[in-house]
């Protein structure tokens, strides 16, 4: 080999290299910021990561908010009429924040099954409704297994 293609072998060798590490600076940074959805139900049934970022949306189950006596953290659970998970916050809850209102959420599962929410968002007004909360009201069974005894 002489020692032109030598050199032009390494240079399309480092540049190989530099493309696959971009390639692969891209593809991890995608990874972390990519935020899936999921219901109650499908927490419950496993589907969803632990200890990993996604989104939980549902109705605030009637009587389940808890406020510790001292700090900022609340615990409430949330269901899609069929399968209740519960949620703790640490930080000051939206103003439209009560109990049977459609909530989304995102934070993470812990493995004891207690999504840890970082933020907590809050439908704001009467007719709205978070369009994936909707989609897993429809598709949730309702009626007599209702364990939160919300109705949408």
């Amino acid at each position: 080999m002489t020692p032109a293609r030598k050199k032009r072998l390494y240079l399309v060798l480092l540049m190989v290299l530099g493309i696959g590490t971009a390639v692969a600076l891209a593809v991890t940074a995608f990874d972390e910021n990519l935020m899936f959805y999921y219901t109650p139900s499908e927490i419950v049934a496993g589907e969803a990561p632990v200890d990993h970022p996604f989104r939980l949306g549902g109705l605030v189950t009637a009587g389940s908010v808890k406020r510790q006596s001292e700090g900022l953290t609340v615990q409430f659970d949330v269901t899609d009429n069929d399968k209740l998970v519960t949620v703790e916050y640490t930080g000051i809850l939206p103003d439209l924040f009560r109990e049977g209102q459609g909530i989304i959420s995102r934070g993470r599962l812990r493995p004891d099954g207690v999504f840890v929410a970082d933020e907590v968002l809050a439908k704001h007004d009467e007719n709205y409704m978070p369009p994936e909360v909707a989609e897993s009201l429809k598709t949730a069974h309702s009626g007599a297994d209702n364990p939160g005894g919300v109705t949408p």
